[in-house]
């Protein structure tokens, strides 16, 4: 075990914890059933926050490794790590968490316990992925996360919820497959599946006992992960599961699924597709770019013409999770600080669109548009909300969506100005498309009687909604407190792919001398020093 605590483990097992402690509840004591869920998240969400100050400013390398034996034959190990790419976006998961059990906190009625117990495991499984340095366990994690949002959507989901799951399962399993063919390659030219093992072999000249993969193997390995990633993101045109998940999701599926599933493709990306694949990556980045920027279009201009809510903010993901792909893919380290700070960003503004659509459900059994209509004169309070998380949406300045979208095309101007003229225009087409569904259900006369007495939001649901908004501000606000602790991990992954460029982001002069990755073993030596600021 490495000088780093539990604090790792602490993180990917308490949700387990609380799922057995709710499985020993009688199912029908709902109370001390989401009671229970809601205090665990909650203390999940503050070890997290003990991250922190593990990673610091200026500093690359994984921090609070934990290592240990897992299987002897083949050698998998329990190596876990955290890096300032995957601090915030576990930190994000354990936020995330508790919002949806309060969002659910009326909504579902049946099998709570087992909705709860989903929940938790889901979490595991999803934070588990983000911590994971060891191949085989990034995917038994990456596995463990689809039974319960399989489960979340065919039970608790709307109409076509069973139509729905398979779909998403299909599709996830057709990319974990080409995944697990990569990295049983990868285990079979390596002898292990330790990542920064395998990553300092592939940096390792032949000649001092590293490996060297032909361009074409390369490629296939690329392309095997690739895809497996780009399936979750979802990427152009592999995108057709998504719209279907979310309708027929619950709000809690939604979010969460908003909100850090579509998160672990673009995360592995950055964390296995450039770093193991730097010469394939760069000659597929520009196939890659122009398979986000259609999406990025095609996304907006679909939603425009939703006439499904739900589907409306489904497809902005499509649209929004565009610009993360192409932020990572023109290899500047602004544009990949702006993809991951997208993410985040995306993950609390589209987050809270699906809790606002959920509460409008919740109260008309409906996500059709032409349902509602001037609803901001019963519901004066949902429908502020609403307007300043689709502000947040479209990029509006000093709150989060701006930053992510200005970094990302700040960047990529300065490697493809092709590239980041052609992704403006999805700015320009989500104030479209969020301005104008706005303006059909919350202004204009009110056309359905049952409109007129619908209840404003409740104390419960204001909290909620209050507490998004304020981190809504302070993301769009404060987020050099974000982009300081990301810079350097995303230049480490730059490095990896073009090690000839200088870094692109100055980094604070009184940062510490970085640190060196303290792993067992003389390739993660090699690897540590590799991961330096040259």
């Amino acid at each position: 075990m490495l000088p780093g605590g539990h604090l790792l483990s602490v993180l990917i097992f308490f949700p387990a914890v609380g799922a057995l402690a709710l499985l020993l509840l009688r199912g029908d004591d709902h109370k001390y059933i989401r009671i229970i869920a809601l205090i665990v998240s909650l203390a999940e969400f503050l070890f997290s926050l003990l991250m922190i100050r593990a990673v610091p400013v200026g500093r690359t390398g994984y921090h609070l490794e934990e290592y240990a034996r897992w299987i002897d034959q083949p050698p998998i190990h329990y190596h876990l790590g955290v890096d300032g790419i995957s601090l915030f976006l576990v930190i994000l998961t354990t936020f995330l968490t508790p919002i949806s059990i309060l969002a659910s906190w009326k909504s579902i009625e049946h099998r709570v316990k087992e909705f709860f117990v989903m929940l938790l495991v889901l979490e595991l499984g999803v934070v588990g992925v983000f911590l994971s340095l060891d191949l085989f366990l990034f995917f038994f994690f990456w596995e463990v996360m689809l039974i319960p949002m399989a489960f979340l959507i065919g039970i608790w989901g709307h109409e076509r919820r069973v139509y729905a799951a398979v779909k998403f399962v299909l599709y996830t399993m057709a990319g974990s497959i080409l995944m697990l063919v990569g990295i049983i390659w990868l285990y079979n030219a390596t002898g292990t599946f330790d990542l920064p093992t395998v990553e300092a072999l592939l940096h390792t000249p032949l000649s001092q006992g590293g490996l060297e993969l032909a361009p074409r193997t390369e490629m296939l390995l690329f392309l095997a992960f690739f895809l497996a990633f780009a399936i979750k993101v979802p990427l152009f045109p592999l995108h057709t599961w998504l719209p279907d998940a979310h309708v027929e999701a619950p709000t809690a599926g939604s979010v969460m699924l908003a909100g850090v599933l579509l998160k672990m493709g673009t995360y592995g990306m950055m964390r296995f597709s450039l770093p193991l694949f730097p010469e394939a990556s760069r000659r597929a980045a520009r196939w890659v770019a122009a398979l986000a920027i259609i999406g990025i279009i095609y996304g907006a201009l679909v939603a425009m013409v939703q006439p499904n809510l739900k589907k409306l903010v489904a497809y902005s993901s499509v649209s929004h999770l565009g610009f993360v792909v192409l932020g990572i893919f023109a290899f500047h380290n602004i544009s990949m600080q702006g993809a991951v700070y997208q993410m985040l960003a995306h993950g609390i503004s589209t987050g809270t669109l699906f809790l606002l659509v959920g509460m409008l459900h919740d109260r008309r059994h409906t996500f059709e548009i032409n349902e509602y209509g001037g609803l901001a004169t019963p519901m004066p309070k949902l429908a502020a909300f609403f307007l300043f998380v689709a502000l947040s949406s479209l990029g509006l300045p000093m709150l989060n969506g701006f930053v992510g979208e200005y970094l990302v095309l700040l960047g990529t101007y300065q490697r493809h100005w092709g590239w980041a003229s052609w992704a403006a225009l999805g700015v320009i087409l989500s104030a479209c498309y969020l301005l104008w569904s706005y303006q059909r259900v919350f202004f204009g006369e009110i056309t359905r009687e049952k409109n007129r007495t619908l209840p404003d939001v409740s104390a419960r649901e204001k909290w909620i909604l209050a507490t998004m908004a304020i981190v809504t501000l302070w993301m769009g606000m404060g987020s050099t407190f974000i982009t300081a602790r990301t810079a350097a991990a995303a230049q480490s992954v730059i490095e990896e792919v073009e090690p000839q460029r200088p870094y692109e982001a100055a980094t604070p002069a009184s940062a510490a001398p970085l640190a060196k990755l303290d792993s067992p073993g003389a390739a993660k030596a090699i690897s540590s020093e590799r991961l330096g600021i040259r």
